[in-house]
């Protein structure tokens, strides 16, 4: 990693990941995304000063946008990306540790979004550059998606929010959940669903809702979501190192059932991790068997979702040169990583945690 002022309590470097998957794939008009969305963001004047805009630029929006969805149209790949900017702005409301920003703030901030999503001229946020912002996002998301895509981006919208409310409370409450509450619950803020749905409108795949909702297709798209979800436990660890008590992830989680440090609970969270994705790539294997062409898209968008995460992650000064340990982001930092040949663990059982265990019964032997 990076050089930096204070080292990280995880130990000089993240551990390898396992990820089988195609890598450094990136929309061919990336760069074309990024400059009309950083556009937009100074039209809006989102960001108060300077300060505020090179670390709200230090999130890598359009990377991350265009990494996952790595084909498809632009404007819409432009207007996911805008979204993620402004989503990843609340984000940083939420996470700032400030007295203001309690479980109940959270909450009314996370309804109001979702009444603005489902019907734009409710007008219960208050004025301001994020307000008229996001009128802009939902007016044209509105025009874009169709009446089930626009169902699918509400709850995964719901997701995110729901997730971020949990981990709310439970800072709030000053206590760590056990393991199987936050794997059951944590992942939510991820936003798994919220992302997909833009995945699908960018490249024009549109599966039956029995098909979409099937039991092993839902069980697939929770078990990514769990994959970059504890991959951005360890990439983003350090930014909120500093915040008492623990943020709620899935290192501090083990490390607090476990009476360890977070740098002897790093094995076990790549354990648990290594362990879903084993179970994710024998689940979408089984999927692909006899897909048609639209299923086969989505299958593969789920891995395009895991693969992208990792690449944008690696190289966002948002991760790599945290905000409480720089003032400003460092523009070319990014952690060196290495990827693992096999999962670090060998055995393809479930893990001894209701939450995840329903998964393993999808799978045929």
């Amino acid at each position: 990693m990076t050089a930096s002022p204070r080292p990280s309590l995880l130990g000089p470097r993240l551990p390898a990941f396992y990820c089988p998957l195609p890598r450094d794939l990136v929309h061919p008009e990336a760069k074309q995304v990024e400059a009309r969305a950083v556009e937009w963001l100074d039209a809006f004047g989102l960001y108060p000063d300077p300060v505020e805009r090179a670390w709200g630029l230090a999130t890598h929006s359009a990377d991350f946008s265009c990494r996952i969805v790595p084909d498809g149209n632009v404007e819409a790949v432009l207007l996911f990306t805008q979204w993620n900017y402004w989503a990843n702005a609340v984000d940083d409301w939420q996470d700032s540790g400030s007295e203001e920003v309690g479980t109940a703030a959270v909450i009314e901030h996370g309804a109001r979004l979702l009444r603005t999503i489902e019907d734009p001229g409710a007008s219960v946020l208050p004025p301001g550059p994020m307000t008229a912002a996001l009128a802009d996002l939902v007016s044209r998301t509105h025009a874009m998606l169709s009446p089930y895509e626009l169902r699918r981006f509400a709850e995964g919208t719901r997701d995110w929010l729901l997730g971020a409310a949990w981990r709310a409370a439970r800072a709030e409450a000053r206590t760590m959940p056990g393991l199987n509450d936050f794997v059951a619950m944590g992942p939510l803020a991820n936003g798994t669903r919220f992302s997909l749905t833009w995945s699908d409108v960018a490249r024009g795949v549109r599966l039956p809702a029995d098909v979409r909702c099937s039991p092993a297709l839902t069980a697939l798209t929770d078990a990514a979501g769990f994959v970059v979800s504890a991959d951005n436990d360890l990439f983003s660890y350090d930014k909120d190192d500093h915040l008492e008590p623990r943020e709620v992830n899935l290192v501090n989680v083990l490390a607090h059932q476990e009476n360890c440090s977070p740098a002897e609970a790093v094995p076990l969270a790549v354990a648990l991790r290594d362990r879903v994705m084993v179970l994710f790539l024998r689940l979408r294997e089984q999927l692909e068997d006899g897909a048609d062409g639209e299923l086969g898209r989505h299958l593969a968008a789920l891995g395009h979702y895991v693969a992208g995460s990792i690449g944008w992650q690696t190289r966002a000064p948002r991760y790599a040169s945290p905000r409480n340990r720089h003032e400003l982001p460092l523009p070319d930092a990014a952690f060196a990583i290495g990827f693992a040949d096999g999962p670090s663990v060998t055995g393809t059982e479930p893990p001894d945690l209701p939450a995840l265990a329903s998964w393993w019964r999808l799978v045929r032997r």
